[in-house]
């Protein structure tokens, strides 16, 4: 065409290396051949009919938020011709409909983020990740921050639910191993740490959250309830950072740990990888970070309990056993979300790990439960040996399970009596021999051998007993005593006494 401009049809046809005929062709109608092909027809016959147009964009527009698959189960109901093959067209055309006639959808914009200015709090649920603690499982959460600007992150493993204790705990941890605080912390409504809570304890809570946050200077917000996306800088993260941990999970072989402190550090060597690829950036937003101030704020709750006759207290529906010296006393507890430290006035007494109440089944009220230390009460069960038998904690009280199975075959063999009197003896032995595991894995050796404990056999082993060790009295002189050593005349030459000779030290002779 562009040589048809200035030669004739034949010309142009041989400049352009085409026949003439082909050239006479064109000129007669210049579309080209996809232009002229005829569009192509249905192949088989339209499955929804007038059905889409008379009753599927009627229900559209009347529910624009309807999913596709609820109209596709009515359009079954209503028309048992149809088949379940229609599925794809129906939500294809849905989509389509939608793309044209639909309603405007939520704009998400992007932010551009300030060294500096941001972090993000949230707690993510763990109990997918099969993790085992000494072989029994653990329903946990991972409290997770994140600066928004250099993808600063840290996790702390949270045993309970969302608390002010645990964000207080995990958020002064991040900032204290960031070693700066952000101008702005953001988290989510704190729905799940306001839950079951009246209207004063909720204004406490949130009295509380704008202290901490006013101690480190930072102005606190909050998204939107249930506008994650507001909070898409760490929901983001989420994801990232339990997919590397179900990797890692993975590639250890094994998702079983010794202790909880194994696996915490799991998960720190986990975060510690990812600040390791940001530590450039990071280097840069921690000169932009607030400095921290003196000290950590008040990450606990702080509760005054009575210890009954029951040898405890009861605290948020958990029963503790305390020393039975601290009956008829108030202790003050500071309750973390891992453990329960002890005061009585000011002065520490112990540390106790925090229990928690089983959730309600339908129509049954919540369980208390039991944080039980045997060496408490042993020596009260040594006295009665027949509580043990319906003991509302019995299982709580054996500290393995070797010392329980034992228990267990006892009852089975010797009767109620024996088999409670047997079990406390070996308890006690346990606590004043300092013996609990080795003896446990005697017990379960006996167990496999089908034999019961030899109480002579296994005091002997675990000899020698406290009560026929000598008791040892030591006389301290008074304090008088030394001060006259003070005053003693002072010799210019030391004399060496010793027996059978009498030489002075500074004379160079032997003797």
């Amino acid at each position: 065409m562009t040589f048809r401009q200035t030669d004739k049809v034949p010309v142009a046809a041989a400049k352009a290396s085409i026949s003439a005929a082909t050239a006479y062709r064109i000129e007669g109608d210049p579309r080209l051949p996809s232009q002229k092909r005829k569009p192509r027809g249905r192949r088989r016959a339209d499955p929804l009919g007038d059905l889409f147009e008379t009753e599927i964009v009627p229900m559209l527009k009347a529910a624009p938020g309807v999913r596709a698959v609820a109209i596709y189960e009515e359009m079954l109901r209503r028309h048992h011709a149809l088949g379940p093959d229609i599925r794809r067209t129906l939500e294809r055309r849905i989509r389509s409909w939608r793309a044209v006639h639909g309603e405007e959808q939520e704009v998400i914009f992007r932010q551009v983020h300030e060294p500096g200015r941001l972090g993000l709090s949230d707690f993510t649920c763990m109990g997918n990740a099969g993790v085992t603690i000494a072989g029994v499982p653990l329903d946990h959460r991972l409290y997770h921050f994140r600066l928004a600007y250099s993808g600063f992150e840290h996790a702390h493993v949270i045993l309970g639910g969302e608390s002010f204790v645990a964000l207080a705990e995990g958020l002064q941890n991040a900032l204290w191993s960031l070693g700066g605080a952000p101008r702005e912390h953001r988290s989510d409504s704190l729905s799940a740490a306001f839950r079951n809570l009246d209207r004063q304890a909720k204004k406490d809570l949130t009295e509380r959250y704008e202290e901490l946050c006013r101690d480190y200077r930072m102005t606190p917000t909050r998204n939107n309830p249930g506008i994650a996306h507001e909070n898409g800088a760490i929901e983001g993260a989420h994801g990232h950072l339990k997919r590397a941990i179900k990797d890692a999970l993975l590639l250890r072989g094994s998702a079983d740990f010794a202790d909880m402190a194994a696996y915490r550090r799991f998960i720190a060597e986990i975060v510690s990888r990812g600040n390791v690829r940001n530590a450039k950036r990071i280097d840069l937003e921690r000169v932009e970070l607030q400095t921290l101030p003196q000290r950590r704020s008040t990450d606990y709750e702080e509760v005054t309990v009575p210890v009954t006759s029951s040898g405890g207290f009861t605290l948020r529906k958990v029963f503790y056993t305390v020393p039975s010296r601290l009956i008829g006393h108030r202790l003050t507890v500071r309750l973390y979300d891992d453990r329960l430290e002890v005061f009585i006035g000011g002065t520490p007494l112990l540390t106790l790990p925090r229990g928690r109440a089983q959730p309600p089944r339908t129509g049954h009220v919540r369980k208390h439960a039991h944080v039980v230390n045997y060496r408490h009460i042993i020596h009260s069960l040594r006295r009665k040996p027949m509580a043990l038998l319906n003991l509302v904690y019995r299982d709580q009280v054996f500290p393995r399970d070797a010392y329980r199975c034992t228990f267990d075959a006892l009852l089975e063999q010797v009767g109620e009596r024996q088999a409670c009197r047997i079990t406390v003896e070996l308890l006690a032995m346990a606590h004043e021999r300092g013996c609990e595991r080795e003896l446990a894995d005697q017990l379960a050796q006996g167990l496999k051998d089908n034999r019961l404990p030899d109480m002579g056999a296994l005091r002997a082993r675990f000899a020698p007993d406290p009560a026929s060790l000598p008791i040892v009295v030591v006389h301290l002189q008074a304090l008088q005593t030394y001060e006259s050593l003070l005053e003693a005349p002072q010799f210019d030459t030391p004399q060496l006494n010793l027996p059978g000779a009498s030489v002075p030290m500074n004379t160079g002779e032997t003797s």
